[in-house]
């Protein structure tokens, strides 16, 4: 099996390691004053004003949106070309990733609709993801039912006339507390009755549309999430239909489509901090000195 990576892919690693040399290391001290700042100020998910700067110089460099296999969207790089470069930008977890307007949940997100969504969907929610102007979440856990295996999740998508209506409790949306945060991608049942798995569709739900009410953000173990992870309510909210992600009963197989890749960015990216911390640890053993000599010895 041929594991080398692509002329393009080896360009575009030497390019991200420039950039977090140059940029993004150098970066990372403003930065973690800036959300130190934000969360004083109780304002913890707006966007540290630093990330403005690394996204121009990201996308004047090129590296932007590099995740999405599809040319007319992406880089056009296959799953195995980009491993590497979130990898490097794992580096760096918190500001490489979204410098590149490669983080999630916006990903998976672009992802999905790059696959499956319509011209107008992609005129509307894509293109704005991809140049930044908005973000996106994710909306499929909840709270209620074991929803690690989503066929058990319960909120409702049922369809009246032109619209569809968004009955639920949703769980770890993540993204959706950050003020950029226009839509929601939220899985919900059309067909309860039907087949295990074909009962789930997709939707498209304006995060201000009536309805919709985010309850409270969800730290984990006490950390909390630069953009944040919501409890929210879906309260008979109404969208168009056009609003449906492919096909009725096409959801399941979409989540899939969209988490699979997702968890490869995921993994890789843990190595790239996991390798970072090792190297930052090798130097601390040459450099700390105890007992007359360094650690290393």
């Amino acid at each position: 099996m041929e594991f080398t990576h692509s002329e393009k892919s080896q360009q575009l690693q030497a390019a991200v390691v420039r950039f977090l040399d140059e940029q993004v290391y150098p970066a990372e001290a403003t930065y973690a004053d800036q959300v130190a700042e934000l969360r004083a100020a109780g304002t913890p998910f707006r966007t540290p004003d630093v990330m403005a700067k690394l996204r121009a110089e990201a996308r004047d460099r090129g590296l932007w949106n590099l995740f999405l296999p599809d040319e007319r969207f992406g880089a056009g790089l296959s799953v195995l070309d980009y491993a590497p470069i979130a990898e490097l930008t794992g580096r760096s977890a918190a500001i490489a990733p979204e410098a590149m307007n490669c983080s999630a949940p916006d990903t998976g997100n672009m992802e999905l609709l790059a696959m499956f969504g319509t011209d107008d969907q992609h005129a509307r929610w894509l293109r704005p993801l991809l140049d930044a102007e908005i973000r996106s979440c994710f909306s499929m856990t909840e709270p209620d039912v074991a929803s690690s295996d989503a066929t058990n999740i319960a909120t409702s998508i049922d369809r009246d006339g032109d619209e569809y209506v968004v009955t639920g409790r949703k769980w770890w949306t993540t993204g959706a507390m950050d003020p950029r945060c226009g839509v929601l991608i939220v899985m919900g049942k059309t067909d309860p009755g039907g087949p295990a798995h074909r009962q789930q569709s997709m939707i498209l739900v304006p995060l201000d549309a009536p309805g919709v009410k985010i309850v409270r953000s969800l730290p984990v173990f006490g950390y909390l999430d630069q953009h944040g992870h919501a409890e929210i309510v879906f309260d008979a909210v109404r969208v168009p239909a056009g609003n449906l992600i492919g096909e009725e009963g096409g959801g399941f197989a979409i989540a899939q489509a969209r988490l699979g890749p997702g968890r490869i960015h995921h993994c890789m990216r843990a190595i790239g901090l996991a390798e970072r911390a090792l190297d930052l640890m090798c130097m601390r053993a040459q450099t700390r000195v105890a007992f007359g000599k360094p650690l290393a010895d």
